[in-house]
């Protein structure tokens, strides 16, 4: 591969490319193209030549939905049995006991560092909001948001349980008012208590009083009567609701009747929900019980829903925390896996989107395109096809931001023993 390892600065011309059909608007699975880069952007012609072998290209990722709050804290809270509940335990003495903004800064910063060394340029983190923690947690994100500016675009969302107050147009008010100041999206975790459609519904009209948009995390569970995901679509429906709403994991619905979930995922499309699956974290902690092989695996029905139209993405999740003990913001990773767990394969040919221009279009962030004006931000990896690129972990990439390419020496794990020492 004679000009895969060795990309000048200049203008140059990427000789025979492969990249997904999709992306330039081709019917076809993969095509063999040419891309020409000058000042930073792509363009229609011209640039010194350079024979790339037929390595596959694609535009920088958007990883929709991770957890940098939470990131990378396992080495001084590791979930003590692989569990959800575990999970939620753990992280929340953590978060009591060694949150502070210089904590949160450090390890959003390395999350950073790492996502951005694969060729991540859009990511939306969650951010925990219980009080006080969202006084501390959305100011370190502004100011990651802007330090990182040009290269990578930051979102958050704040993250609660749908029954942490007693009361949610009250109680959650003061915390919606710090996401509006942060112009951040307004979230909340739903599962079945007796009164979620009543605190769902005060939600929407928090969010809808500022003005922002809603992202939740539903339904992550293998109980098949958990259908919060159903609630949330009805009411969306019945309120008019306008604003963009995403709605992450969606697990129960493959433990659910057939022809139930199905006419879920009719309300879904009706209603325009966004729809994120986060398989990894859901292998991890779905159906784990010691001692017993796991049978439900909690994956959610992507195929059944990009069959209604559905816009359907996939994303990293949690990292190296105790809800997902390993990860590293890898969209590479994130697609490897997921097309061999949701069987993303002998299936359409463009689920490249899922990974690119689908949860772009969710959180309205920049679509990335190959087509010529669009930002020279490509990942370009030695596989020629999609096999080849399944197979290995891609450790050799080259990402280019603005037209040269970046080092890609991702931080080393020590960088935090600092923080672990406690």
């Amino acid at each position: 591969m004679a000009g895969f390892r060795n990309i000048p600065e200049g203008p140059i011309r990427l000789m025979n490319v492969t990249v997904p059909g999709c992306l330039i608007g081709a019917s076809d699975a993969l095509v063999l193209s040419d891309i020409s880069i000058a000042n930073g952007e792509i363009v229609e012609t011209g640039g010194t030549e350079i024979d790339m072998a037929r390595a596959m290209v694609f535009p920088c990722f958007t990883d929709m939905h991770t957890h940098l709050d939470k990131g990378h804290i396992w080495p001084r809270a590791s979930n003590p049995d692989g569990t959800f509940m575990g999970a939620i335990t753990t992280v929340g003495e953590d978060r009591s006991a060694n949150w502070t903004a210089s904590d949160v800064a450090a390890r959003m910063e390395f999350a950073l560092r790492s996502a951005y060394a694969h060729g991540t340029s859009n990511i939306r983190t969650h951010i925990d909001s219980l009080p006080p923690q969202d006084r501390i947690s959305w100011p370190v994100l502004a100011e990651m948001r802007e330090k990182w500016a040009g290269r990578i675009e930051l979102q958050g969302s704040s993250l609660v349980g749908c029954d942490s107050f007693d009361s949610i147009a009250q109680d959650y008010a003061a915390t919606a008012d710090i996401v509006a100041e942060h112009g951040g999206v307004l979230g909340m975790v739903t599962y079945p208590v007796p009164d979620v459609e009543t605190r769902i519904r005060e939600f929407f009209d928090l969010a809808g009083a500022r003005g922002l948009e809603a992202d939740f995390h539903v339904d992550e569970t293998m109980d098949p009567d958990a259908e919060t995901l159903r609630t949330i679509a009805e009411v969306v429906l019945d309120t008019g609701w306008n604003r963009p709403v995403t709605v992450g994991h969606c697990c129960s619905l493959s433990a659910q009747d057939e022809a139930r979930a199905l006419s879920t995922l009719d309300l879904v499309a009706k209603a325009g929900l966004n729809v994120v699956s986060l398989p990894l974290c859901n292998l991890y902690l779905q159906d784990r019980h010691a001692g017993r092989t796991p049978r439900m695996r909690g994956v959610t029905l992507v195929h059944e829903m990009k069959a209604r139209g559905i816009n359907v993405s996939f994303a990293s999740d949690n990292t190296r925390d105790p809800f997902y003990a390993y990860g590293d913001l890898d969209m590479i990773e994130v697609m490897r896996q997921s097309t061999r767990i949701a069987h993303l394969d002998h299936s359409d040919s463009d689920w490249t989107h899922a990974f690119t221009t689908n949860p772009a279009r969710a959180c309205d962030f920049n679509a990335p395109t190959l087509a010529p004006g669009a930002p020279a931000d490509l990942v370009i990896c030695s596989a020629r096809d999609w096999t080849e690129l399944f197979a290995r972990p891609q450790s050799d990439r080259i990402v280019i931001r603005q037209g040269r390419a970046i080092d890609t020496t991702l931080p080393a794990y020590s960088e935090l023993d600092a923080l672990m020492e406690v």
